[in-house]
Order: structure tokens, then C-alpha cells, then sequence
């Protein structure tokens, strides 16, 4: 911190600043505890999701299984495949200016007719294919809710540091350079007010 002038005013401004630093302090402190329970809710949150992802994985790699024992590999590259997906939907909410997103994928129109039309172009439709194409469509909807989680911890994660950051720099670095400087100026201070009150004294004696 620069040199300030031993000044009452530059006590007072010092003081300000302090009580306004203490201030920002209080909020960053109290925002990074918002962040960290956040964080923690929505990384159970994701545990969850993930745990539930996997479970299907396994589904599908059962179902993929069935369906080349059924095809053999050739037979089933060769199946035909259902139309792509749409894309995910999303929607955007914020968290103490953290924006966060949530994807959906809404599920095909109809009945799987996307399903059924490429099965009347298969040489050889099975149910075992049709279970392990569901299987794997299944997959799509939560994929799109894991990949907008890792983003949103990601960002709430980034959000957090950076008010850990600024929160340690107040308590650690810039409060006690002010109350270096303020204690300073204090002690200045009731130097000059001595000093002026020797002088006064000495004056009073000479009269």
C-alpha cells in the first residue's frame, strides 16, 4: 500500500475503506459457502445420475450382446438404423451469476416409427436388434443431463475458486495492509497530540 499522509481525514478515509473492505469480506465469505453447498448438492446429484447411467450401460452392452449372437457382427452393421435424435432441449437458470443449463431429449413421436420403418428394411429383423437399438436410444436422453452437469460443476467449481481467491485476498492481504496503515496514522497521531500538548505546556510556563 502506498505512503499515506498522517492526516485525521486519511484516518477516517482508512477507516472507511476497512469497514468497507470487512463488508465485501462478509459477502464473499458467506457466497462461497452458497458455492460449496451448491457444489455438494449437485455433485450428489450427478453421482446419482451417473450411477444410473452405467446401469443401463450394462443393459445395453447385454442387449448388444444378444443381438450379435443373433446377427453375428457383419449381419448386424449391416442392420439398418433408426433416425437420428433430436437435438437436446435446454434451459437456463442462474445461481449467484453461475449460469447452469439442464438438457432434455424429448422422446421419438409415435410409437417408435422411426424403429419400425428400419426394421421393415432389415433382411433379417429380430427383437434382439430392435431391444439393442432401444437399449442404446435409451442411452441418449441421459447423456444429454450428464454432459449439461459437468458443465454446470465445472462452472459452479471455476465461480468458487475464483471467490475463495478474492476472499483470501481481503483477509490475508489487503485488511491487514489497512490496519498496518490505519494503526500507523493512529499512532502518529497521538505522537502530534503529545507533542502539541509539550509545546502548549511549554508555552504556558515561559508566559
Amino acid at each position: 500500500m502506498a505512503e499515506t499522509a498522517a492526516t485525521k481525514s486519511a484516518a477516517l478515509a482508512l477507516a472507511d475503506e476497512r469497514a468497507l473492505m470487512r463488508q465485501g469480506y462478509r459477502f464473499l465469505d458467506e457466497k462461497r459457502v452458497l458455492l460449496a453447498a451448491e457444489l455438494l448438492r449437485r455433485l450428489q446429484a450427478h453421482r446419482a445420475r451417473e450411477a444410473a447411467l452405467l446401469t443401463q450401460m450394462r443393459e445395453a452392452a447385454a442387449a448388444l450382446r444378444s443381438a450379435l449372437q443373433r446377427h453375428g457382427l457383419e449381419g448386424l452393421q449391416a442392420y439398418p438404423a433408426a433416425e437420428a435424435a433430436a437435438a437436446p432441449a435446454t434451459t437456463r437458470q442462474g445461481f449467484l451469476g453461475v449460469p447452469l443449463l439442464e438438457a432434455t431429449l424429448a422422446p421419438p413421436a409415435g410409437p417408435d416409427a422411426a424403429g419400425d420403418a428400419a426394421d421393415r428394411r432389415a433382411v433379417d429383423p429380430s427383437p434382439e436388434a430392435r431391444a439393442c437399438r432401444a437399449a442404446f436410444q435409451a442411452l441418449l436422453a441421459p447423456l444429454a443431463g450428464l454432459a449439461a452437469s459437468v458443465g454446470n460443476l465445472e462452472r459452479l467449481g471455476a465461480e468458487y475458486r475464483r471467490t475463495e481467491r478474492r476472499a483470501r485476498a481481503l483477509e490475508n492481504v489487503l485488511l491487514p495492509e489497512v490496519e498496518r496503515a490505519l494503526k500507523t496514522i493512529d499512532e502518529h497521531l497521538e505522537l502530534a497530540d503529545q507533542e502539541e500538548t509539550v509545546r502548549i505546556r511549554m508555552a504556558g510556563r515561559r508566559r
